[in-house]
């Protein structure tokens, strides 16, 4: 069987990854979604085991020291990690996964894990983002004005990655993405010579 592909996905707060990975997730069965943990308090509407595992920051630290992650980060002082179990176990069944993380931990995956597509996603522009963050009313003027500050350090990694793909609409996004996976799928280093040659 062959092995999946580790997508990683990143963007600022507000750019719409949620809505682009869920829309790409229904109308792909073989790409699963690794849910990572964080010590953040759960926002409305949040699940846990659907959105993230919601853990107390000891129990994120016990983790760390046991190399439970793929990778973490602390991000606006709180945690955020991958489940290393899930990712791997997963990928060897055969199953592209998609790992929804921030830059930091983007970069750790890429340091440790070769072969994953990172891929970043952009407002249309920055006036853009501020009206999406304005639109969310969960958070204050200046908080906002925070978030923006921390997407233009994001955006400034965007070299790092190897695409980025602009949501100004999520239909055209999640088609992008899908040839993103589709081209990374046909590269020769993915092709196991050696057993084609054995048959």
């Amino acid at each position: 069987m062959k092995e999946g592909l580790l997508i990683v996905i990143s963007g600022p707060a507000g750019v719409g990854k949620g809505t682009v990975v869920g829309k790409l997730l229904e109308r792909n069965p073989n790409i699963k979604l690794s849910i990572s943990k964080t010590t953040r308090k759960p926002r409305p509407g949040e699940r846990e085991g659907v959105n993230y595992f919601f853990v107390s920051r000891q129990q994120f630290e016990d983790d760390i020291k046991n190399d439970n992650f793929l990778e973490y980060a602390e991000y606006n002082n709180n945690y955020y990690g991958t489940p290393k179990d899930f990712v791997l176990e997963t990928l060897k069944n055969g199953f592209d996964v998609i790992l929804e993380i921030e830059t930091q931990g983007a970069l750790q995956v890429k340091s440790t894990f070769e072969d994953a597509v990172l891929i970043f996603i952009l407002p249309p522009s920055m006036k853009e983002l501020y009206n999406r963050l304005k639109k969310r009313a969960t958070e204050t003027e200046e908080e906002i004005e925070a978030r923006l500050n921390i997407a233009r350090g994001e955006i400034r990694l965007l070299p790092k990655y190897d695409y980025c793909v602009i949501n100004d609409n999520v239909d055209k996004a999640v088609e992008a993405i899908e040839k993103i996976i589709e081209v990374e799928k046909l590269r020769t280093r993915r092709f196991d010579v050696q057993s084609f040659l054995k048959e």
